[in-house]
């Protein structure tokens, strides 16, 4: 029976195609597994790559790619608008067919084994993957970003890496954790005005009361405000009712969407009742759903998604 995994590991470069290439080259070289999506950002100087695999396979391409990252990418001299701890930001496991949430936090960990001994790279595990109440979420870890972890690694026990040497060098840490799918989503407002983002990320993430199992932040991007959103239950909160909540904060404060985009991959039924064009997401292609990849495996693209 064949297991598949989803990968997503963030890297904290957008600038430069050429490291970008040399990380898609690394995870290309591993056999059985499908690089299916990169989304490179400027402005947020940090590009997000999808990877799909079996556990051993898959693995092995997400130590290539954060081995490269780590060589090439030097966070004393990284610029950015997202938060980031290191190089390699985030990996995270993702069952998807015929693998379980046990299946993920396995794979979680072995590669942290594997970072911290050959490339004696702090790590910390989080998401589900998380033994340290403190390293359950990526927020908490990136409190003060990679500056201020330089000093907190060694000093502050909620700060001290689960893997690897209480000191980090200029690929900084990196966060190894396993979760449930995760929709990225972003919405540009018809101003420059970071505050009207920052306003509506606060009115409508989780944290302040809003919607369940969504995280939101405002961001200046391309010179537009934009909603950064992370959909951690989709069936729970859908991508309509985001951008619906959205919309109707945006014109309280005499303001449109101007567009969205979605970052990474999504599965099929996360635009059941709805479209690409009704959500104004204009950098989707029919590659970013998951399913469309799973005869790559041998996989029916029907099937449903088993965790169990």
């Amino acid at each position: 029976m064949k297991r598949l995994f989803e990968c997503v590991p963030n890297f904290s470069e957008g600038r430069n195609p050429e490291i970008i290439h040399a990380i898609s080259q690394a995870i290309q070289s591993v056999d059985e597994v499908k690089l299916i999506d990169v989304h490179m950002d400027a402005d947020h100087n940090r590009s997000v790559f999808t990877i799909l695999g079996d556990g051993v396979s898959l693995q092995a391409a997400a130590f290539k790619a954060v081995q490269t990252a780590t060589q090439l990418i030097d966070l004393n001299a990284h610029q950015g608008t997202h938060p980031r701890i290191g190089a390699a930001d985030v990996v995270p496991f993702i069952p998807l067919v015929n693998a379980n949430m046990q299946d993920a936090i396995l794979l979680a960990n072995q590669l942290g084994d594997h970072l911290a001994s050959a490339l004696k790279l702090p790590v910390y595990l989080y998401g589900k993957a998380a033994v340290h109440p403190s390293h359950v979420r990526l927020s908490d870890l990136r409190r003060g970003d990679y500056e201020a972890l330089r000093t907190k690694i060694a000093t502050d026990p909620a700060f001290f890496p689960d893997k690897g040497p209480e000191i980090i060098g200029k690929a900084g840490a990196a966060a190894v954790g396993a979760r449930e799918i995760l929709i990225a989503f972003n919405i540009f407002l018809d101003t420059g005005d970071i505050s009207s983002a920052k306003e509506i990320a606060r009115e409508i993430r989780e944290s302040s009361g809003g919607l369940p199992g969504l995280q939101a932040l405002g961001m200046l991007v391309r010179q537009k405000a934009q909603v950064s959103m992370n959909l951690l239950d989709y069936q729970r909160t859908s991508l309509m009712t985001v951008f619906e909540i959205v919309k109707q904060s945006a014109q309280m404060l005499n303001l449109q969407i101007m567009s969205s985009e979605l970052v990474g991959c999504l599965p099929a039924d996360a635009l059941v009742g709805t479209s690409p064009e009704e959500l104004m997401i204009g950098n989707f292609d029919e590659h970013q759903i998951l399913e469309h990849h799973y005869p790559f495996f041998g996989i029916d693209p029907s099937i449903s998604k088993n965790n169990s």
